[in-house]
């Protein structure tokens, strides 16, 4: 049993910068994959970005790359995503999950445990 709990959320302007962070509780955390998602109202839950078990390898969405950052401190059992250049489209609930396997994956159905959710909004 996993137990995520997401920090950092908040109102910035468009262009600015956020830090989340996803603090896990579990003995397994540092073994398994980690993603952030978000979803936005009335729209589905979007891949954001995803980190392998130990850092090595990591993969970010398309609508992020270049701007968003994941990152994890297995010491710290904690994965953060540095959001930079934000837009209005980028305003959502930002969710972490950890994921049932080793290596990163962009899969929803590859997440057993969620966080829930931390609300990022961008003024334009």
């Amino acid at each position: 049993q996993v137990q995520l709990v997401e920090s950092g959320g908040g109102l910035v302007q468009a262009g600015g910068s956020l830090r989340l962070s996803c603090a896990a509780n579990g003995h397994t955390f540092s073994s398994v994959a980690m993603g952030w998602f978000r979803q936005a109202p009335g729209k589905e839950r979007e891949f954001v970005a995803t980190i392998s078990w130990g850092g090595g390898s990591r993969y970010h969405g398309d609508s992020v790359k270049g701007r968003f950052s994941i990152s994890r401190d297995n010491a710290k059992n904690t994965v953060y995503l540095q959001m930079n250049s934000l837009r209005a489209e980028d305003t959502a609930v930002y969710y972490c999950a950890a994921a049932s396997r080793r290596e990163y994956t962009t899969r929803v159905d590859d997440y057993l445990y969620w966080g829930q959710g931390t609300q990022v909004t961008v003024s334009s």
